[in-house]
């Protein structure tokens, strides 16, 4: 990593380790530069792909790394982890009586139709889960002293007999009162003073046992593999000459140190679709659009949120490793911080199969990195959602990734003639079965995401991104009927954008159930005073007198008394400890606007209250010119023309343009195609397309005779 170029301190690259490709984006304000990068993600070795694509381009943008200020890192090591169940060896040490709680769970099936079905296995056996005497009231009292010789016990029979590479503790009501699980860390960290601990107080200190131990344990099964991986990486960035700061994406769509992220890695289960929403709401707010569908389709999945007010919905529960990875229930629930997404088997690399009654089936599994779809030439010999788009068009076998990667459309031809013919269907044919589907899939995740939340599909303007979002944004626009579709500059990038347009965040919770009517506010505040050190603790408000200031929000988890689920309510600014009043209209308003109605004779409660805090510094969502899709000449009209296969209209002649080379202001009329280095765009005759001032495409769709669209 050599070159010269730039300010010191100045450049900022963001890095989304996928499935299928590692994505990079350079940015350097000084210099107006922004810069993108995408190459093959290296599973065996992730951090490989991250240094090779940092030297390209520094190299592509003769950028010195001593120019680099900040890496900014999002990875899916540990959804994998969870997934392949590759991470620690890990003991959990709980309350004596209790150590089957991770089993017993709520006692339900997630699909109650099959007789079979089992619940996903927990990440300790039950072999490494020990009970020791001792024991909190759900008040926080102590009821029974902590036996410290059990738990010497317990701990040396886990690391000497066992031979556990991490440890979780979890004790009966610890969100009340943490005591026992600290003082059994300070009695552990005597026999291992390096040993990876997780105290379930600290990883979610919420009510529920079962949520509670359940992140205590999986947080203390990754930690080793991502402390690991971090320290790695950033090794070898420093061995570059890299001396900026390496940040790390949240699954809440924050930033937070190495330190923090190896503590708890646990809150990086959805960094890279975290920061695709950061940065779809960014182009939300630019482009005056209230309402977005943020669609971000990559190589594995598609993933679906909704962006309202320029902010990205948040949720505060989530589910990890399922058996079935689409059906709620079937994984391990966990408790923290996540953007509110829905996730659908159905990316470029999703395969393509019939089944033995005939059908077609596409997804959830995938070809990803390697060997991947027939056209990428490394093995793949099953066909997937990609070489259906190679065959009806959308792609350039030439000009894919910039002409670095050739397709090869005539394997993809005869893998697509392979699955079409037991049931007697032409390549084509196949093609465009491959393509039905698939989007009927993410149509039908979509409407019921958004129903689920009271929301009108028609209501919002579609932002798509990823690599293969903006190839099916069209015929899903069509399908959900919606009126306009926005395709970022950076489209195939765009969550490495969005690690550029994070900002620092850190986040706390406490639980302490009570009615509205009955609440003690002087308990509340020291709560919230608790909350804001830890916040800015981990922000490091008090070290760094020269960065913005920490912005508090705060909320609380509420519902109405005999519930069993809670809603997340903001609370209003000021003093909290009038009669409740605000509280319990700002309750009101999020109960209606999830289900329609309030309960009026009801009576709201908490359960937990929140802080969250940020620093709203000075990164914002990079504007972008996309680059040349390809080598050969460009120019600001169509560079070509070809046929173009939809499934509703047939083989279409359409005019093909190179993004890089389109101007703000300029109009085109379907049928298009639009293609830049990373992604590729095809829209039909019923669209009319403007280049915007951040050079996005703005796609508005006429509507069909009768006001509807097919």
């Amino acid at each position: 990593m050599t070159g010269s170029g730039g300010t010191r301190g100045t450049t900022r690259i963001g890095v989304d380790v996928g499935g299928t490709f590692t994505d990079l984006v350079l940015h350097d304000p000084v210099r107006g530069l922004t810069h993108t990068g995408k190459l093959p993600t290296t599973p065996e070795a992730p951090g490989r792909a991250v240094v090779e694509g940092l030297r390209r381009l520094l190299a592509e943008t003769t950028t010195g790394v001593e120019d680099v200020a900040e890496v900014v890192h999002g990875t899916t090591l540990v959804t994998n982890t969870v997934l392949e169940r590759t991470g620690a060896k890990v003991g959990l040490l709980t309350t004596e009586g209790f150590r089957d709680i991770l089993e017993m769970g709520r006692e339900i099936r997630h699909d109650s139709a099959d007789l079979f079905a089992r619940p996903a296995p927990p990440i300790v056996p039950r072999r490494l889960r020990l009970g020791v005497p001792g024991r909190m009231s759900a008040a926080g009292t102590e009821l029974t002293p902590l036996d410290e010789d059990a738990v010497l016990t317990a701990a040396r029979l886990l690391l000497d007999t066992e031979g556990v590479e991490a440890l979780a503790v979890g004790f009966l009501h610890s969100h009340a009162n943490p005591g026992h699980e600290r003082r059994a860390r300070d009695l552990i960290r005597r026999l291992a003073p390096d040993l990876a601990i997780t105290l379930s107080c600290e990883a979610a200190p919420e009510i529920g046992e079962h949520e509670r131990f359940n992140t205590a344990c999986v947080n203390a099964y990754v930690q080793p593999v991502v402390r690991e991986y971090l320290g790695r990486l950033e090794a070898d960035l420093r061995a570059s000459g890299f001396a900026g700061r390496l940040s790390i994406m949240l699954s809440g769509g924050g930033l937070c140190t190495v330190a923090h992220a190896s503590a708890f890695p646990v809150a990086l289960l959805e960094s890279g679709p975290a920061a695709g929403a950061i940065a779809a709401a960014r182009v939300a707010v630019r482009s005056g659009e209230p309402r977005v569908v943020a669609f971000d389709m990559g190589g594995t999945t598609a993933k679906l949120s909704l962006i309202e007010d320029g902010r990205p919905r948040l949720r505060h529960d989530f589910e990890a490793g399922r058996l079935d990875k689409f059906a709620p229930g079937s994984g391990l629930p966990l408790k923290l911080t996540v953007v509110d997404m829905i996730e659908i088997g159905a990316g470029g690399g999703s395969l393509a199969e019939v089944d033995r009654l005939g059908l077609l089936k596409v997804g959830p599994r995938s070809a990803g990195a390697l060997p991947g779809p027939i056209a990428y030439g490394r093995g793949g010999t099953r066909p997937t959602v990609t070489d259906a788009d190679l065959l009806a068009g959308r792609l350039d076998p030439e000009r894919f990734l910039g002409g670095e990667m050739a397709l090869d459309a005539a394997a993809v031809r005869a893998g697509l003639a392979e699955l079409g013919r037991p049931v007697g269907r032409s390549a084509a044919d196949a093609a465009d079965g491959v393509e039905q589907i698939v989007t009927a899939t993410m149509a039908a995740a979509a409407r019921t995401h958004l129903a689920e939340r009271g929301r009108d599909p028609r209501d919002f303007t579609l932002v798509a991104f990823g690599g293969a979002g903006p190839v099916h944004a069209y015929r899903l626009a069509k399908l959900l009927k919606l009126r306009r579709i926005i395709v970022p500059a950076g489209a195939g990038v765009m969550s490495a954008f969005g690690f550029l347009a994070a900002v620092p965040s850190a986040d706390a919770v406490r639980a302490h159930p009570c009615a509205l009517t009955r609440v003690d506010w002087s308990r509340v505040a020291e709560l919230y005073k608790d909350m804001e050190s830890q916040v800015r603790g981990v922000l490091g408000a008090e070290a760094d007198a020269e960065a913005e200031p920490v912005v508090l929000r705060r909320a609380a988890d509420m519902r109405y008394l005999g519930q069993g689920f809670q809603i997340t309510v903001p609370l209003p600014d000021g003093d909290l400890s009038d009669d409740g009043g605000r509280i319990r209209e700002a309750f009101a308003r999020t109960y209606a606007s999830l289900y329609g109605r309030v309960i009026e004779d009801g009576a709201p409660e908490v359960v937990s209250w929140r802080l969250s805090g940020n620093r709203p510094g000075p990164p914002t969502l990079p504007d972008h010119r996309p680059e040349p899709a390809g080598p050969g000449p460009a120019g600001p009209g169509p560079r070509s023309r070809r046929t173009i296969r939809f499934p509703d209209l047939g083989d279409v002649e359409a005019a093909v343009h190179d993004r890089g080379v389109l101007a703000p202001g300029t109009v085109i009329r379907g049928p298009a195609v639009f293609e830049d280095r990373e992604t590729s765009c095809a829209v039909g005759p019923d669209c009319l397309v403007t280049v915007d001032t951040h050079h996005s495409l703005v796609i508005d769709i006429e509507p069909s005779e009768g006001g509807m669209h097919a």
